[in-house]
């Protein structure tokens, strides 16, 4: 039986034996009622009798029916929906909008329905006049979220207890209508227009690996997001896929709802364009880097963008160093900055290899500078020396964030192949990416090709001193077709490997720009057999246009034969000295060439 009480509290509400006697027994379970408690409001339930009192609310958007009209439990549930979605519509929310987030907010109707039905069957009021709709109604009511759990549950995907969390912290400050703007623009500049060129899940697990130092509040908050999202299923994927990672960066960042969309969100947006990040890329920058909404333009951002003028120069620059490393922005990578750059003139590495190394890979300044200090020791123990380690540190800075373990394994496999120390040392200085390669599935492939080619073992220290780049070339798209070429020309394997055992630069020729316009001009013009270049492989490294067709016309007009070593091994003094002595007034023309 539904009793109308006005300005009753909950407690007097349950005092049974006064207005409810007979309706609650000695036996009934005290849980039930402390969850009708809890579910309850503490003011104002309106409960209605036989008598068909009506409420004072004001009136709804769709006709209700009588409690004993919804046996089915379909048309409760439609019927529960109709009753949050006029809650919404009550806080200003757009009918079509209200209908929407009402069907996706199931948790919150249910609860809504259980609330009614404990109360139901408790004062056995199920058959009363007043009609389900407004019990749904009026039991929502008196949460007092004014449509907001319905609308983080529906609009943002938050779990039931999240969005009832949340909602008690936004409540005070927004209204329903003003939230759902800011999530709607938030989901825009997240999830619409995305750039997938620049791999956000990517770019994540690389910042998350390489920070190793004390953290500031707003990076510590940005870290568990990342780390709340890569422990669910399809980890940091989520990121880049739909708006799936939505609900989690709310959890995380509840403030973000506080904020104003034309004082706070749109001119971040605008200055992220102006300094040149893709409109498809900001996301990245956000979702990365969400405390970035909190910063003051002029105040905190363009103060912090100045520190790093001298690395980036133009502002497009620093856009593009924003969306490599959006942790840019933190006070704790500001001040690490500092520190790695006084660590690194320590080490005599010059200012402008310390600036391209940072502007190349700003992951660098995320990594402590005991960590750095501990790998430039090991570098020098291979024999790097100063002059080496600015180009290293110039060319890859990566390899200074390596972990000492996967370092010492290249080194070691390297010295397995006969390569003393001094020489591994050597190759770091030429090919450094090689360094940061897996042993198995990089270097030890590219080995293995050298032998299936007929190379031998002795030869290999040789063939990798000479070219240590064979560890950065593709097998299958590199160095397999330009051998290929080599034996589609009429060279035997036999011939090809002892080229690559004399000459090992050749296996970074280009098949179109190299080895095929030198061999036709080799057969076709010089008419030579192909098999001189056997010899003198490294015929291939000289300029078509500045070097063989020059000597070659010179010779030719001469009525000279000349092996292509002869022709093209002597400077340009000795050449001439050797050909051209009966022609006054040529020597001069060659030298210039």
């Amino acid at each position: 039986m539904w009793l109308a009480i006005a300005d009753m509290t909950v407690s007097s509400l349950f005092q049974a034996p006064r207005h409810c006697l007979g309706l609650v027994s000695p036996n009934d379970d005290s849980r039930n009622l402390r969850r009708c408690f809890l579910l309850s409001s503490s003011v104002d339930l309106r409960w209605l009798n036989n008598k068909r009192i009506r409420s004072s609310i004001r009136p709804l958007y769709f006709s209700s029916t009588a409690s004993v009209g919804y046996e089915d439990e379909s048309m409760q549930k439609q019927a529960a929906i109709e009753a949050v979605s006029d809650i919404l519509r009550e806080n200003g929310i757009s009918e079509e909008e209200s209908i929407e987030i009402a069907v996706k907010s199931p948790k919150y109707v249910e609860m809504l329905m259980d609330s009614v039905g404990e109360l139901d069957e408790l004062f056995d009021s199920s058959k009363s006049c007043f009609g389900y709709k407004e019990k749904v109604f009026e039991m929502g009511k008196q949460k007092g979220d004014k449509g907001l759990v319905p609308l983080l549950e529906g609009m943002v995907g938050l779990p039931l207890p999240s969005a009832m969390h949340i909602a008690r912290y936004v409540s005070a400050h927004t209204l329903p209508s003003n939230l759902l703007h800011k999530v709607k623009y938030m989901k825009e500049i997240l999830y619409s227009d995305v750039d997938g060129k620049v791999p956000i899940a990517r770019t994540a697990r690389r910042m998350m690996m390489h920070l190793s130092i004390s953290i500031d509040d707003d990076l510590q908050h940005t870290l568990s997001f990342l780390e709340k999202i890569q422990a669910r299923r399809g980890g940091l994927d989520l990121l880049g896929s739909g708006d799936g990672s939505f609900r989690y960066l709310i959890e995380s960042f509840p403030r973000l709802l506080l904020l104003s969309v034309e004082s706070n969100m749109k001119p971040v947006v605008r200055f992220l364009e102006y300094i040149g990040v893709p409109k498809g890329c900001i996301r990245n920058v956000l979702l990365l880097y969400p405390p970035i909404l909190f910063l003051d333009i002029e105040k905190d951002i363009k103060p912090r963008r100045e520190v790093f003028a001298k690395v980036y120069g133009e502002d497009t620059e620093f856009g593009k160093m924003l969306l490599k490393y959006p942790w840019i922005l933190s006070t704790s990578i500001h001040k690490n900055y500092a520190e790695i750059y006084a660590f690194l003139y320590a080490e005599k590495v010059t200012e402008v290899s310390i600036r391209h190394a940072i502007k190349s890979w700003p992951l660098l300044i995320g990594c402590s500078v005991a960590k750095l200090k501990l790998m430039i020791n090991h570098l020098h123990e291979i024999g790097i020396t100063e002059k080496m380690l600015n180009k290293v540190i110039s060319t890859s800075p990566q390899l200074l964030m390596q972990k000492p373990q996967d370092f010492f394994q290249v080194v070691s496999y390297l010295k397995s192949l006969g390569l003393e120390e001094e020489s591994v040392g050597r190759v770091l200085g030429r090919c450094p990416e090689a360094f940061m390669a897996n042993v198995d599935k990089t270097l030890k492939k590219k080995v293995e090709f050298l032998c299936e080619l007929g190379v031998s073992k002795k030869h290999l220290p040789r063939v990798i001193k000479k070219y240590p780049e064979l560890f950065v070339c593709d097998v299958n798209n590199s160095l397999r077709p330009r051998m290929t070429y080599l034996l589609k020309i009429g060279l035997s394997k036999r011939e090809v490997a002892f080229m690559v055992g004399r000459f090992s630069p050749l296996l970074g020729y280009s098949i179109e720009e190299v080895l095929r316009p030198k061999y036709e001009f080799l057969v076709q013009t010089m008419q030579k057999p192909v098999d001189e270049v056997v010899e003198y492989p490294r015929y291939f490294s000289y300029s078509l246009e500045k070097k063989i067709k020059p000597r070659f016309w010179v010779i030719k007009g001469m009525n000279y034969e000349c092996s292509l070593k002869d022709m093209l091994s002597k400077n340009d003094v000795e050449f001439a000295t050797d050909y051209m002595t009966n022609q006054p007034g040529t020597r001069k023309s060659l030298v210039d060439l």
